[in-house]
């Protein structure tokens, strides 16, 4: 299959691309054919976020979104901001940051699913359901496109019955829109050299549920963002709450993933925020409605990579353009699509059959307000290694005293080298789930509508099996098994026998924990059949 441009991913940022590359065609009456891969089974089955939605970016696309139906229907009424300990709330001044005056709160699943049908009414051709497992090459090393992935293999590779082998789709440029350590965006990164002068990309492990609960605690559009409580003065994080439609709240904990001690249980960490007093008054006589986990980038300016390679571009998440101090990401993760838009519809109009690199494209960014934006607060993330009160205090004075306008850069580090062997750290024990307010795991994945084919290929490989258990399990007291929001890992011990990692690969819910957290970065994530994963509707 042949078209002008292949977008990898049916995200915010893939659909922002692939509808500014058609309105352009349109405004110069050019033709441009457009392809989207998702590999998730309908657009939005692997969306997850917050979400408060800036619109900044959509005005720009659609300044008529508001006629077009776009999911954006819950204006923000009211900003809090709280510390929480273990009994009490404290209320804390509202950071600029955190001013949602004009802001949304909505479903960036239901965002995406929107968007797709408006680049559909576009011409844009959109495939859910297809996962983009090998990036093609030339022998000039130009990308010419993507390889989809095989259907109906069984455990051992074998075709079955259903086989179907994937497809060749070559473009002239191919986007690559993945979202957080898309496993195509990172061998290109590899591949092409694009983080040699930028930091490593440090990340967070975001969990979410939706909630229905009583009418006379709900008040329609507002917004809590917390710190402290649960986690120690060490782990960066927050929570949040966000007063939906329909008596609705989206409730979640967002865990840096730089944390030090392989104790620490984040699904467990969310589980027990919702004991606080506050939280669980809140919650009382309600029911749980959805759960989700996801992996989020938050190195932000120093750790953008290069965007641009030979016959293609990185935008979005998959390049790690969240602004952590607004806890936003779709407002950046749109504009950055949109300019990539720009820039390839240039050198196409201009290079029809070269696979050229767009070189200008990571400057670009960086001169747009996406790139002002993430310089602004470059300091705020990586000051809180110095713990919670060091990173408060200096944001605080940088943000409002500075604005930003340092003459230093903070340096951000690689997650998986921060934790420390498990005897040089204390055990953290949680209490059992009661059912009602806290759950376990197995009726969370549940609610994350996952679906996996029992008997196809592991997707979950270990570089060496042997490290699972010599390293991971004796120094660090397997983390894996903490840290999966989904139970996929599992430790087994039979009498007279050693200690065993048993993968439940039908588990996953797409999260990229393992692939990041790993402290040898011995698990490696490769895409499994299209259309397998979670199916969040709401989230």
């Amino acid at each position: 299959m042949y078209y002008d441009v292949v977008v990898v991913g049916a995200g915010v940022s893939g659909l922002g691309c692939a509808i500014k590359l058609k309105q352009l065609a349109e405004k110069n009456n050019k033709e441009i054919s457009i392809c989207v891969i998702e590999k998730g089974s309908s657009v939005g089955a692997h969306i997850l976020s917050g979400a408060v939605m800036e619109p900044t970016a959509l005005n720009e696309l659609f300044p008529d979104w508001q006629k077009r139906g776009a999911p954006l229907r819950v204006p923000v009424t009211s900003d809090h901001f709280f510390y929480f300990t273990g009994k009490n709330t404290f209320s804390l001044p509202i950071p600029k940051t955190l001013d949602n005056t004009g802001n949304f709160i909505g479903s960036v699943s239901q965002y995406c699913q929107w968007l797709a049908e408006q680049a559909e009414q576009l011409g844009v051709e959109i495939y859910p359901g297809f996962s983009a497992t090998q990036v093609l090459y030339n022998d000039n090393n130009e990308v010419i496109g993507i390889t989809t992935g095989d259907m109906g293999r069984d455990k051992e590779g074998n075709p079955t019955q259903q086989f179907q082998q994937g497809l060749d789709i070559f473009a002239k440029q191919t986007v690559f829109a993945e979202g957080c350590r898309g496993s195509l965006s990172e061998e290109l990164k590899k591949r092409f050299l694009l983080t040699n002068h930028s930091d490593p990309q440090t990340y967070a492990l975001g969990f979410k549920e939706i909630w229905e609960i009583d009418a006379g605690v709900h008040q329609k559009g507002k917004v809590i963002h917390g710190i402290g409580w649960p986690l120690s003065s060490d782990t960066y994080g927050g929570s949040w709450i966000y007063h939906m439609d329909d008596r609705q709240i989206s409730i979640g904990l967002v865990v840096g993933l730089d944390y030090k001690n392989p104790y620490l249980n984040p699904f467990e960490e969310f589980q027990k925020l919702k004991t606080h007093p506050y939280i669980k008054k809140m919650l009382t006589g309600g029911r749980r409605l959805s759960y989700g986990a996801r992996a989020l980038s938050e190195g932000g300016w120093q750790s953008l990579p290069k965007l641009s390679f030979p016959g293609g571009l990185l935008i979005g998440d998959a390049a790690g353009f969240v602004n952590v101090a607004k806890i936003k990401g779709t407002h950046t993760a749109l504009k950055t699509g949109m300019v990539a838009a720009e820039e390839i519809f240039k050198q196409i109009t201009i290079h029809s059959n070269s696979s050229t690199e767009i070189t200008n494209f990571t400057n670009t960014i960086k001169d747009s307000w996406v790139g002002k934006e993430l310089f602004t607060i470059r300091n705020i993330r990586p000051s809180f290694k110095f713990g919670r009160l060091f990173g408060l205090i200096y944001s605080a004075l940088e943000f409002y005293l500075f604005k930003g306008n340092v003459p230093w850069t903070f340096k951000n580090h690689s997650d998986h080298l921060q934790l420390q062997p498990a005897k040089t750290q204390q055990p953290i024990h949680y209490s059992k789930p009661d059912g009602i307010i806290t759950f376990d795991k197995s009726s969370s994945i549940y609610l994350a509508n996952i679906h996996h084919q029992e008997n196809q290929p592991v997707h979950l490989q270990l570089r060496n099996p042997d490290v699972a258990i010599n390293t991971n399990y004796f120094v660090y007291g397997s983390p894996e098994s903490k840290y999966c929001p989904a139970g996929v890992y599992e430790i087994v011990k039979e009498l007279s026998a050693p200690p065993k990692l048993i993968i439940n690969s039908q588990n996953c819910i797409h999260c990229k924990t393992c692939d990041i957290k790993d402290p040898t970065q011995n698990i490696k994530w490769t895409c499994p059949e299209g259309g397998s994963g979670p199916n969040y509707s709401n989230m």
